[in-house]
């Protein structure tokens, strides 16, 4: 059951655009449009709906940091609940590609950031084990997994309560491939003594213990590997497979048979058409594929095969995260269609979904044509946008600037005229084309709304602010005049977010403020995920008093403390300085009281007039509302983020929520992160940021009870001492092995105040 837990209601016009949404999902309507202001409550808004419904939600972002963003807030409203985070798992990729015309074949290249893994590993186990999911989401909700059945089939879930047998556990383990061992432990084994079962997924640095009682389990916690102190106490465990992509034997053996008739079919049609060398080469690759997958079980790329794995025809899609939602949706709710995909931004997500599989496609067009790939590699791919809106039975668009897309979507389900703006513009979510991008920033938003029933709009925010106020001043000196303006800002401890066009402009202002002892950092797509979100916290901590950004400092970016934000360039022409782009920009601003925002142009373009003139009317409106409601203007009061608070969980290898609440264990454990490295890496100030810097409180001395598992008992204290001391010159020597100097010198240095302690 989704349970909203919040210390303050519904407010401004959030009431009866709940009301209507609600209304509209209920009776069946597949696709509906909410339309609210920035500060309006959009995703509080959004959790009471889902609480109303009561049925699994993806919510789909454009970017990581929004989506990490309404992580926390769902996190916070539904404490309860799973709520998830399912995001792309690359901090770099290089896709596999061939340029035909400077015949180079570029490799595929890639980093994984694995506690990312470890969310998506979370997401997978919620919606296969539970009922009240709510998994925040890109698009690379919309890319392959595995079908649904081999995670339901193909896993042990162990938690606190759960009555099962020792001896249980390990048969359904050994069916997992595991192995059984009576000695010391290495990953992908398990071993039972008496009552306690010790288990090390391949996937982890540290393993985990549970221990049994009469009624079942007691008791599981993640472990130390070497001395076996306890490191954290979890409710639930999700344990995958020894190894985690399986296949049946017979489903393994016909896809091997299927690929090799794939391969002869595409050799004879090269040879047919006189293409000896490409005939040789996919000849050569894929045999060399088919040995390594007999061989080892895998092979490199052998993602491009997934269609014969999963058993799929020519052409059929992929399976991606919407069907785990629609098999949760089944098992918890009995109807598949039953959950609600909520598109937070839609007027950028939906267009991102659309130019996913054209960009896929072109490239593989070229690798299978030149003999680098079998055509089996075209269904390795994203969603087609009409697979991806036939999949969705309702989804709810949400922006302060809905597209024209999302509009024409709603005319359609809805029976409804479409508009004569909305004519040449795709139904179903596609690219477009360069007039409707033209039209999009032409300033018709407000016509459009005008001309469509059913749109539910947010414009009234809850703490009576208003829209910021506007200037626009020259672009020459505008970065002294901006100094002055921060410098103003600072002296009453407000922040303030520049926005540029470029990285290297973002990195040399950024540069520049910091000379001249301003506390800034910039911000952009190669900034790592989960360190976006730390940078961001710190602003709002006042480590960082300005963040100079591009295009992440736009659509949902939640930061009461900005009470400026300034454009760079704002005169300038395309997507990034677009209607849209300055009306969300501008929208930064809208949760101070003190909101003010500077345009730095030397001309007033079509989009700086049109994103002007709505911001002004609104305003004038939300004044009015104001006067008459007796409303004082307040700033949004938001609880300060825990610096480092999620990333210390993931550090640990738990994430998301067990059946009761309490935290799972998802994945591998990275070691400690010392949130200092982070400072100086991004040079973000003076000072310690972690809580105490004692070696003492950093490593803990283990906590040994009845069942030791080296079948030692302690006689007396100095005995136990002389134990601890030996487990962790074990345990420094492992750290020191795994090339973690820093964790093996603080072993060191326990280990002598240890000694001295005892002499």
């Amino acid at each position: 059951m989704f349970r909203l837990t919040s210390d303050y209601a519904t407010a401004g016009d959030q009431q009866q655009a709940i009301d209507k949404l609600v209304d509209q999902i209920q009776s069946g309507q597949e696709r509906c449009v909410l339309l609210g202001v920035t500060g309006s409550g959009k995703t509080f808004a959004m959790a009471n709906i889902i609480q109303i419904l009561q049925m699994p939600t993806l919510i789909l972002s454009h970017n990581k940091t929004l989506a990490r963003q309404l992580w926390q807030e769902m996190s916070e409203l539904f404490p309860e609940n799973a709520v998830e985070y399912f995001v792309s798992y690359y901090d770099y990729y290089q896709p596999e590609a061939y340029l035909p015309n400077r015949d180079l074949y570029i490799d595929k290249e890639l980093q994984m950031n694995e506690r990312i893994e470890q969310e998506r590993f979370s997401t997978v186990a919620s919606l296969v084990s539970r009922p009240d999911v709510i998994a925040v989401g890109t698009v690379s909700t919309i890319y392959g997994l595995n079908p649904p059945e081999v995670f339901q089939d193909r896993h042990l879930q162990l938690h606190v309560g759960q009555k099962i047998q020792p001896r249980e556990a390990v048969a359904e383990l050994v069916a997992l491939q595991y192995r059984r061992v009576s000695g010391d432990l290495s990953r992908g084994d398990i071993r039972l003594r008496g009552e306690v079962l010790d288990i090390w997924m391949p996937s982890r640095d540290d393993p985990i213990r549970a221990r049994f009682g009469w009624d079942g389990v007691e008791r599981l916690q993640v472990c130390e590997a070497v001395s076996w102190e306890p490191l954290d106490d979890i409710e639930e465990a999700w344990i995958h497979p020894r190894e985690f992509y399986m296949t049946d034997e017979d489903r393994f053996a016909i896809a091997l048979e299927n690929i090799e008739e794939e391969l002869e079919e595409r050799a004879s049609w090269f040879e047919s058409k006189g293409r000896d060398l490409e005939a040789h080469r996919i000849e050569q690759r894929t045999k060399f594929d088919l040995e390594m997958l007999r061989e080892l079980g895998s092979c490199k790329g052998v993602e491009n095969y997934s269609r014969h794995f999963d058993g799929r025809g020519v052409g059929d899609r992929p399976y991606c995260l919407l069907d785990f939602f629609s098999t949760n949706a089944e098992s918890f709710q009995g109807d598949k269609n039953r959950y609600l995909v909520i598109m937070d931004e839609s007027h950028v997500t939906l267009p991102q979904v659309g130019g996913m599989y054209s960009g896929d496609l072109a490239r593989k067009k070229n690798l299978v044509e030149h003999g680098f790939r079998l055509p089996c590699a075209y269904d390795n791919r994203p969603l087609r946008i009409d697979e991806f809106q036939d999949l969705i039975p309702q989804m709810l668009y949400v922006s302060a600037t809905p597209g024209e897309r999302e509009f024409r979507h709603l005319a359609e389900v809805t029976g409804q005229e479409i508009p004569r703006q909305l004519l040449h513009v795709p139904s179903r979510g596609g690219a477009g084309t360069k007039d409707t991008e033209k039209r999009e920033g032409s300033g018709s938003i407000e016509t459009v709304i005008k001309s469509i029933d059913g749109i539910a709009q947010m414009e009234i925010r809850p703490t009576g602010l208003l829209d910021p106020h506007i200037e626009v001043r020259s672009t020459e000196g505008q970065v002294q005049d901006l100094l002055s303006e921060i410098n103003r800002r600072i002296e009453r401890d407000e922040r303030v977010l520049v926005t540029v066009l470029t990285i290297k402009f973002a990195e040399e202002v950024s540069e520049y403020l910091q000379g001249v002892g301003i506390k800034a950092h910039y911000l952009h797509s190669e900034i790592d995920t989960l360190e976006r979100s730390e940078i961001i916290k710190a602003l709002r901590l006042g480590h960082i008093d300005v963040i100079v950004g591009i295009n992440l400092l736009r659509e949902g970016l939640d930061i009461p403390e900005v009470s400026l934000v300034a454009i760079f360039d704002a005169a300038a022409q395309g997507f990034l300085r677009n209607e849209r782009s300055l009306l969300q920009t501008i929208g930064r601003a809208a949760r101070n009281s003190e909101g003010n925002v500077i345009l730095y142009a030397d001309t007033i373009s079509p989009a700086m007039e049109g994103a002007i003139r709505q911001t002004l009317e609104r305003r004038k409106r939300q004044q009015e509302h104001n006067e008459k409601h007796g409303i004082t203007p307040e700033t949004i009061r938001k609880s300060l983020p825990t610096l480092g608070e999620e990333s210390s969980d993931l550090l640990a290898g738990v994430a998301g929520k067990g059946i009761k609440g309490g935290r799972r264990l998802v994945a591998k454990k990275q070691g400690k992160k010392d949130i200092n490295t982070f400072v100086k890496k991004f040079d973000l100030g003076t000072g310690s940021w972690s809580s105490s810097d004692s070696v003492l409180e950093l490593i803990s001395q283990p906590e040994y009870d009845m069942f030791d598992p080296m079948g030692e008992s302690p006689d007396s204290e100095l005995d136990q001492n002389d134990r601890v001391i030996n487990r962790l010159e074990k345990e420094m020597k492992a750290a020191a092995s795994r090339l973690d100097f820093e964790r093996a010198a603080l072993i060191r240095d326990r280990i002598t105040e240890l000694r001295e302690a005892t002499n």
